[in-house]
């Protein structure tokens, strides 16, 4: 499943590419009068989804682009692809590089197999269920940090800005006890750069498709990963998107602890 998927997503890649060469990346709109959209974004993900439901005819497939319904998710047991095209399509529409195409395969509640690859960096960050997690095939694992004052620290903003109060308390207390805060605009690199060692934590509220393979990938790398708020009763923790905290194991607790201050806070 794991070299299908590796194979789908450099093909995705080098469709993301093309697309930019070609201007793709500049036909715009916004769905939901927020969030933007490229016609690269759903060119993408036509040729992701085709070739799954070829191979795969029988599998669920949430995608972002086709209108996705993630009710139910924490029941669904059967074979499942969870699919971003272009994670940090703002990066991509502005000609920036952290972008990537993220695509993981889940069964019974659990993440089995994910890629999350950066095609203009040429990364391909790697994952399967017990079987650790490579950055272009070599292992990757944690930062080995212990002092919050020293830690790097990613986080984002959501496209709405209603309620941008609570978050940006918690981007005041972050910054005021780590090293330095981050916003790289693509939350499956985020989470990937977690795994690698490249940043120490990183906190967000987000969407399964932009979470699901770079979960795959910090969990088999050695980081740990979870939220800094309760899970909902009935909620498998897989698939929820609220309040989700990434970090080495050494800064798990001092951040969560961060973040739920701010929380009182407000």
């Amino acid at each position: 499943m794991l070299d299908f998927i590796r194979t789908l997503a450099t093909d995705a890649g080098d469709c993301i590419r093309q697309s930019r060469r070609q201007g793709a990346d500049r036909d715009t709109r916004y769905k939901n009068g927020d969030e933007m959209v490229t016609r690269a974004d759903v060119t993408v993900e036509d040729l992701i989804t085709s070739r799954i439901r070829a191979k795969f005819p029988e599998h669920r497939i949430l995608a972002e682009e086709s209108a996705p319904d993630s009710a139910g998710l924490s029941r669904e047991t059967g074979p499942l692809w969870i699919i971003d095209p272009i994670d940090g399509t703002v990066n991509f529409a502005h000609g920036h590089y952290q972008v990537a195409v993220s695509i993981a395969f889940a069964e019974e509640g659990e993440l089995q197999a994910a890629v999350v690859y950066n095609p203009f960096l040429d990364e391909l960050f790697e994952a399967s269920r017990g079987g650790g997690a490579r950055l272009n095939g070599q292992t990757i694992r944690p930062s080995v940090k212990t002092e919050m004052r020293r830690a790097l620290v990613a986080t984002g903003f959501p496209y709405n800005k209603d309620d941008m109060a609570p978050l940006l308390k918690r981007v005041n207390h972050v910054l005021m006890h780590c090293a330095d805060l981050r916003r790289l605009g693509s939350a499956a690199m985020d989470i990937c750069w977690v795994a690698a060692g490249r940043i120490d934590a990183y906190y967000e509220n987000l969407s399964v498709w932009d979470f699901a393979g770079a979960q795959l990938i910090a969990r088999e790398a050695g980081a740990s990963y979870g939220h800094f708020q309760p899970v909902p009763e009935g909620v498998n923790p897989v698939f929820h998107d609220r309040a989700i905290l990434v970090s080495n194991r050494a800064l798990f607790e001092p951040m969560r602890e961060l973040l739920q201050e701010a929380d009182r806070q407000g």
